[in-house]
């Protein structure tokens, strides 16, 4: 395996669990508004500061989000997440399997 597919390999786990990991705070996000939490609560304050930015865009460009009280755009922003996981794991897929990449990689590395 060349390094550069090292470094691209590598990138994209990070990237993945990036996206994991915000995927996760969605989910808690969500959850926590079915019950009134203290809105000063630091851990409540982190997950709207790390959503709603996120949501509200959302809610803006799609309005039709929230049908009869209740806000699909966490539904959204998760199908987004795995929707970029899947293309990100396919393009490493691609890169790791196209013959040119040999080629590619003793070019860059010399």
């Amino acid at each position: 395996m060349s390094y550069l597919m090292i470094i691209v390999t590598t990138l994209v786990s990070v990237i993945g669990w990036m996206l994991s990991a915000y995927m996760w705070v969605v989910i808690i996000s969500a959850l926590i508004t079915w019950v009134n939490p203290d809105p000063y609560n630091p851990i409540v304050r982190f997950l709207r500061n790390a959503t709603e930015p996120v949501f509200y865009r959302i809610r803006r460009w799609l309005p039709f989000v929230v049908v009869g009280g209740f806000d699909l755009s966490p539904i959204l922003v998760i199908v987004a997440i795995q929707l970029i996981t899947r293309i990100l794991n396919q393009l490493v897929w691609d890169l790791a399997s196209a013959p040119m990449m040999g080629a590619l990689s003793s070019i860059v590395m010399g």
